[in-house]
Order: structure tokens, then C-alpha cells, then sequence
């Protein structure tokens, strides 16, 4: 859009971008994770931009780079056509500009530029790659400056309630219970279910369900509501759980330990709340797995190389393998989610595409895709549910929504929820709830 027809989106787009800063210059992984999204955003607008309007950008922000002469271009002509992989035809009207080596790392490990005598000579085309040198450059460096005033900002009330957790925000569907399809799925459909349409963490969940005969309490957590949302009644969640933990101890401690807390997702218990699944942001920027868990995203939460052996293992072909682990080495786990779905499907149709943002979602794709069922359009008479309309809403005098936190109590201290989403049995957890 036109900055000068068009002030107010600008003033939209300038605002929206300092409340991120704010939210996202915590900790570093926040910091790391906006940056790189910060970065492709702007590389995509970089690009969408007219000639003119790039010149028009690079001067209003003192980037003062201009194209080589043509004399200094023919000098080095065969050089330049050698090191970009071009063609004599497409050189006459191509522009080089000579900028030092330093700001242009990234052109160079792909060895798309000619070096000399410390200067880099990039090709028009690959501008942007300057730009973003140093708007990586600016940015890093006012969020670190904003960490450092962050402290003094959040005294300010009108800006406390509105950051909290906005890191963590899902804004989609929350795949709460179905009334369309509760009691659809039953416990014996599990392991087929698993097997055909489970995304990578929900399939590593259950298979160490079913190798232990146990799931710690931030794997049942997961696992639970996941199973929930995709339309497990709380008869056949009873059912599957008992099934399994009997195996290694008696139905009276089953009973006593775990049979509370099944019941007290489905909203059976406690303070009656329905309790929603976990979409992929909280499970990738929350409650990390530690020893002796499952829970978790494993393009997060896996070393490289122990992922791209699992992903050869569950026969995942070789360019899929090295698309997912580019995508996590980036960065970008639900980009190698989504790599993983289209490797374990058949070809979507022409024109079509997904973007994975809840397990849940993931299983409903996968049923569609199938099943051969065309996607529906957008419902734009449902707009996005934020946290606040949800159906467990947060009482009048506590800021945080349910899904933060699904074990959390009403007006609990922050310090100790922290230690009852440790609690490793539930037993335990509730013993502390009630103290």
C-alpha cells in the first residue's frame, strides 16, 4: 500500500509492530523467533516494491548505495557472469553494486556474488539481502534497548494486561469439545487413528503410552485434551487411560490417581471449566520436556539429528527429510510440521495449501485430505475467538485466561502454578491445589 495515500494502515502497521517488540523482547528465544519473522516479513515487502520505489526507500533511510559504472562493469564482466551463474543476454540491463563483504554473509555462503579485494558486487535482485544486514543490525539492537525499559513499562496497567501472554496467543479455533462428532472416536480407534492422521508429537505421545503404560503429567496434558478435541467422549477417555495404566498397577490406584484429573478436563470436576486443547504455539513456547517426558513438540524439542533418524525411520522420504530439518534449523517448526503432513499424504489438489497451527487442525486436515473432501472456504460470518471469548472465561479480577495455563485455579500465585504444572502425579497436584 502507498505511505502517503494510506496514513492510517501505515500508522496501524507502525503501532502493531512496537506492541511485538514489547511482547516479544523477554527472552532471547522471543527475540530470536521475532526476528526472523520481522525479517522474512520485510524481505517479502522488499520485494513487492517498484524499482523507484526501492531507490525511493534506500535514500529516505541513508542507505546510500548506487549501481557500478558501466566501464567498472565490463572489466570484470566474466567474473560477475562466473559467479552468479548468469547469461551475456541478461547482463546489459542488470545493475551491480560494490558494498563490503561483511554485509552480504549470506550471498556469499550461497556464492551468488563476485568478490574483490574485500568488496562484494551484488546484483540488483539480490538488494534486499543489504537491506536486511542492517535492519537485522537496527533491530537487535532496539530489543535489546526495549528489554532493558521493559521493566519501567510494565508499571503501566494499560499496557500489562494487553502483553501478558500475547506470545502465546492462539487466535483459531479452539477445538473444544465437538458436539458434532463427541463420542465419534472411540478408545479402539486409537491406534489406527495414530497411525494415519496423528501429528509427529500426538504419534510420539502415544507410542510412548503404549511402550510405558504410563505418561507423565504434561504428557497426559497434552495427549488428553488433544484425544478430547478430536472427539473422545469422557466414557471412552476413561476406558483408554485405565486400559493402558493397568497394566502396570491395580484399578484402585488408577482410581485414586488419575481417573480426578480425566474427569476434571472434561469439565466433570473442580471449577467445571471446559478445558481446550493445546495449539502448537503454547506447546512450542511453553513447558519444555525435560528427563523422563514425552510432551512437547519434537521439531522444538528434539536434537537435529535424533529427529531427522525418526523421520527416516517412519519411512519419510529423503527431500522431505532435508525440507523438515531446514525448516527447524531455521526456526520455522510448524513449517516442518507441515512438511511432515505433506510427506505422510497423498498430493493436495492444485491451488491448494495448509498451514498447521493446532494438532487438532492437523487431524482434521488429515481426515479431509483422506477421505477426499474438497476444503470448505473461510466461514466469515465466525470471526477468529480470541482467549477472553472462550468458554472458560477468567473471573473479573484476574487478567489471565484459561488457556495459559490448563491447570490453573482461580487467583493462584503465578509462583505457584509454576509448581503445580511440575507436580508429576495427580495426586499430588491436587493435594497442593487444596492447600
Amino acid at each position: 500500500t502507498d505511505s502517503n495515500t494510506d496514513a492510517e494502515l501505515l500508522r496501524f502497521d507502525v503501532t502493531s509492530h512496537f506492541i511485538l517488540r514489547l511482547a516479544y523482547c523477554k527472552s532471547e528465544e522471543l527475540k530470536r523467533w521475532f526476528l526472523q519473522q520481522e525479517l522474512d516479513f520485510f524481505k517479502f515487502r522488499f520485494n513487492n516494491l517498484t524499482i523507484d520505489q526501492k531507490q525511493e526507500f534506500l535514500l529516505a533511510n541513508s542507505l546510500d548505495y548506487k549501481p557500478i559504472s558501466d566501464e567498472e562493469k565490463s572489466s570484470i564482466l566474466s567474473d560477475l557472469m562466473a559467479a552468479g551463474g548468469r547469461n551475456a543476454a541478461t547482463m546489459d540491463t542488470q545493475e551491480f553494486f560494490k558494498v563490503p563483504f561483511t554485509e552480504v554473509f549470506d550471498l556469499i555462503q550461497r556464492r551468488r556474488v563476485f568478490l574483490s579485494r574485500g568488496y562484494a558486487f551484488v546484483p540488483r535482485d539480490d538488494l534486499v539481502s543489504i537491506v536486511i544486514t542492517h535492519y537485522r543490525t537496527q533491530l537487535s539492537h532496539a530489543l535489546a534497548m526495549t528489554s532493558r525499559a521493559l521493566p519501567h513499562l510494565e508499571e503501566d496497567n494499560r499496557l500489562l494486561p494487553m502483553l501478558s501472554g500475547l506470545s502465546k496467543r492462539y487466535l483459531g479455533e479452539d477445538y473444544g469439545t465437538k458436539k458434532n462428532n463427541a463420542g465419534q472416536v472411540t478408545a479402539d480407534m486409537i491406534d489406527m487413528l495414530s497411525r494415519q492422521s496423528f501429528p509427529l508429537c500426538m504419534q510420539q505421545l502415544h507410542q510412548a503410552c503404549r511402550r510405558d503404560h504410563h505418561l507423565r503429567h504434561g504428557g497426559r496434558q497434552q495427549y488428553g485434551l488433544f484425544l478430547k478435541g478430536i472427539g473422545l467422549s469422557l466414557e471412552e477417555a476413561m476406558k483408554f487411560w485405565k486400559t493402558e495404566f493397568m497394566k502396570m498397577m491395580d484399578g484402585d490406584k488408577f482410581d485414586k490417581n488419575y481417573s480426578y484429573n480425566i474427569r476434571h478436563n472434561y469439565g466433570k470436576e473442580g471449577k467445571r471449566a471446559d478445558y481446550t486443547p493445546y495449539s502448537c504455539n503454547k506447546i512450542i513456547m511453553s513447558n519444555a520436556p525435560g528427563t523422563g517426558d514425552n510432551h512437547g513438540c519434537p521439531f522444538r524439542h528434539t536434537d537435529v539429528d535424533l529427529l531427522a533418524q525418526k523421520l527416516r525411520l517412519a519411512n519419510i522420504g529423503k527431500d522431505h527429510v532435508e525440507k523438515a530439518i531446514s525448516f527447524v534449523k531455521g526456526g520455522h517448526y510448524q513449517l516442518a510440521c507441515k512438511s511432515y503432513f505433506e510427506a505422510t499424504h497423498p498430493p493436495l489438489p492444485d491451488g491448494e495449501d495448509i498451514s498447521i497451527n493446532h494438532p487438532n487442525q492437523y487431524f482434521d486436515e488429515s481426515r479431509r485430505v483422506l477421505s477426499g473432501e474438497k476444503k470448505e472456504g473461510p466461514r466469515l460470518s465466525q470471526p477468529p475467538r480470541t482467549p477472553a471469548s472462550k468458554s472458560t472465561q477468567p473471573s473479573q479480577n484476574t487478567p489471565q485466561s484459561q488457556s495459559s495455563n490448563p491447570t490453573q485455579t482461580q487467583g493462584a500465585p503465578s509462583s505457584q502454578l509454576s509448581e503445580l504444572g511440575e507436580m508429576e502425579d495427580d495426586d499430588d497436584l491436587l493435594a497442593s491445589m487444596d492447600s
